[in-house]
Order: structure tokens, then sequence, then C-alpha cells
């Protein structure tokens, strides 16, 4: 199968971009033909404002350029990663000129929530959920804190909801959770054109023997991951293991301050996927505090992959990811004083916690692995060339 894939990357690299590279990966290894297209939001900088909000609602540059490589009809299918705010939903009318199916990953909720995790001023929020334009994040500058970006962005949502894109220009979507299809379907996007499909981690990586005598926390440092939850309830005597903190992001100023507060508090900024995995599989457990609907956190999956249990809250695919006593334990999103009974408790019995190690593992083998993935992506690609042909015989 011959695949054009898409891609907008952010400034600051991620998941997403990591999840790309993955499937593109994957499906050459498995003998399939994929040609990635990436747009950069450094070009933000010289398009200049205007310009990059003209293209978030129609990108007539990236149409032509989706539509020049698609007009041979060599290619099976258009998977598209991420859109925004460069590329646009243009590219989906291009390849429907093209007669080409589209697929669409749902890393996050931004065809439906202005800022994308449904989470603002410190909690969730779903007052945009369902609505035709989403008013209330303009309302609360939610983009950026940004009142015209947010505007932007409302108005390339209902435009596109008018329209009827997000209806009839995706052929199938592909969301990481049940709980994320749900969220989806409220949001306005058709139930049938919504699979299930995880992320996932290949080639699969050792597992590790954990026994380093610390925990670790390994993601973007700012309020919806939780980071102020987590080092709350570091700050008590009663927490003798070390935290080793791995990321960047807008708190990590309040981040190294307690780590020169808290001798137990350490942060190592940001490394390597290598190093990365090294210091998971040499960790106790990783703490997963995220306090929005996470889409699916690579960061869980590799943890399973090196054998380390995950304490998580239990909120949006962390809830369901990890399965108390098993592969890890649940606290309440934002709670201090539940996750500080749980440190308290688990620094204190580490032989219980090593010995969740195989579950962990055997999580991550039953599915998050790519051998099965790459079935499941290969699943979603003929399901869209299916409904392309059924919509073809109607006109």
């Amino acid at each position: 199968m011959k695949i054009l894939m898409l891609h907008n990357r952010y400034l600051a690299p991620g998941g997403e971009d990591q999840s790309t590279a993955a499937e593109v990966a994957l499906l050459t290894d498995y003998g399939h033909q994929v040609e990635l297209l990436e747009q950069d939001n450094r070009e933000i900088e010289s398009l200049g404002k205007a310009r990059t909000a003209a293209r978030t609602l129609w990108s007539s540059d990236s149409y032509q350029r989706v539509y020049s490589k698609l007009g041979d009809r060599q290619f099976d299918v258009m998977h598209v990663q991420n859109f925004f705010p460069l590329w646009s939903p243009s590219v989906y009318y291009a390849a429907s000129k093209c007669g080409i199916p589209v697929v669409q990953t749902l890393r996050n909720y931004r065809l439906m929530c202005v800022n994308y995790s449904f989470f603002r001023d410190g909690r969730v929020c779903e007052d945009c959920l369902g609505r035709f334009v989403p008013w209330s994040g303009i309302v609360h500058a939610c983009y950026r804190e940004s009142r015209l970006g947010s505007t932007v962005v409302a108005a390339m949502i209902g435009l596109h909801k008018m329209m009827g894109t997000w209806t009839n220009r995706v052929n199938v979507y592909v969301a990481l959770t049940e709980f994320a299809r749900q969220k989806s379907i409220a949001g306005g996007l058709p139930a049938e054109k919504i699979v299930v499909k995880p992320n996932f981690v290949h080639p699969s990586p050792l597992p590790g023997p954990g026994g380093g005598g610390y925990a670790i926390f390994v993601g973007r440092l700012s309020a919806e991951k939780g980071v102020s939850t987590l080092l709350q309830a570091w700050k008590n005597p009663g927490i003798d293991l070390p935290l080793r903190i791995i990321g960047e992001g807008p708190l990590e100023d309040s981040v190294r301050a307690a780590a020169a507060a808290c001798p137990n508090i350490q942060y190592l900024g940001s490394r390597s996927p290598e190093q990365v995995l090294d210091a998971m599989r040499r960790a106790e457990f990783l703490v997963f505090p995220s306090e929005w609907y996470e889409g699916m956190p690579r960061v869980v999956i590799e943890a399973f992959a090196v054998g380390t249990p995950v304490m998580a809250s239990n909120i949006g695919a962390g809830a369901s990811m990890v399965v108390p006593e098993r592969n890890g334990f649940h606290f309440p999103p934002g709670d201090v004083s539940t996750l500080r009974r749980l440190l308290e408790s688990h620094t204190c019995n580490l032989s219980k916690v090593r010995r969740m190690r195989p579950d962990a593992r055997a999580s991550f083998e039953s599915h998050y692995a790519g051998p099965a993935n790459a079935d499941l992506l290969l699943s979603v690609y003929r399901r869209a060339q299916q409904q392309q042909a059924a919509m073809s015989q109607k006109k």
C-alpha cells in the first residue's frame, strides 16, 4: 500500500511527532511505501500573524501541494496526523478532488476545543463541547491567551462544521481510546466514522530491572500535566524516595525552585529518547499526574514497555491504561493528599511495586506493541478505501 502522510510540527517537539514517526517506521518495516510531508510551526514567524490566520482557515498553498502530489492517483490513502495550523482542512478537499480516501488521527480535541485540551484555569472545561461555534474559547482567550488567535481557531472549527468538512471530507477518524471516541461523538463527529486504534512503540524496547531507588516523571512541564500536584505531593518529609523529572515547559522555573528547596527532587532537564528509556528501566515507577483528557500518552506506553509500573491520575487515558494493583496505581487528578498517601505507602514497600514489572511489560506486549498495531492501521486504511468507493458510487 502507498500512503501519503501529512503532519504539522509544533514549536516544541512532543508525543505527536514521535507517534507520527513511529507509524511511518512501522508501515515501512512491513513493506509499505510512505511519503511523509511535514509543515513546521517555525515557518509562522516568516509568514506573519495575518497570513497564518488565513492559512488556518484555508490554505490554497497546501491545497495545491497536496493536489499535485495526489494527482497521479498512485497513492492508496492520505493519512493526516495533524493539519493545524499550516496545512489547514483544505488538504481534505484536495484529496477528495483526486478521489483519494482520507484518514485523520484525533491526537487531541482541536476539532471541538479552541485550546485542544478541554482544560482551562487549572480544571477540565467542556464549555464548548457540542457547540456549533466554541464561543467560550474566544471569551476566555483559550488559544495562547490571545482573543484574536482564539477567534481564528473558533472560526476554523465553526466554518468547517458549516461546510460539512468534518462530516463529509474525512472517511475515517482514528481515536486513540474509547474515551476519546465518545468525546468526539459528543462534539459532533459522526460515530460511524470513528474507530479506536491505540498508540504504540516500535521496535519494542528491552525491559529493565528497576531497583534504581527513584521515581520518575517524564513530560511537558505544564499545568495540565499535573506538575504542580506532583511537586506539592513530594514536598513531604515522609517521602524519602527521590523523584527525577525529565522535560521542559512553562513551569520549568517552578520545578527548578522545588528541586533547589527539596533534596529529593532532581530536575534533569531534557533528555534524548534513549536516555529517557534508560532512566525508566531503572525507575521504581513512573508518576503520571495529568489533569486533562490525555489522548494516549506515549510515556505510559514506554514505561510499560520497559516493565515500569505507573502511578497515574484516573482521568482520560490514564484511567483505562493503568490497572490498579497490576501494572500500577490510580489517584484522583489534582488530589495532592491521596497521591502523597500512595507515595508514602509504596515507597515503604518497593518489593510489591517491583513484583508488578512483569505485568507492566505484559500490558505493553498485549496492547501497544508494533505487530498488532500494523494490522489495525491497515484495517483502518481498507475501511477508508471502502468508504470512499461507496461515496463515489453515490455520485
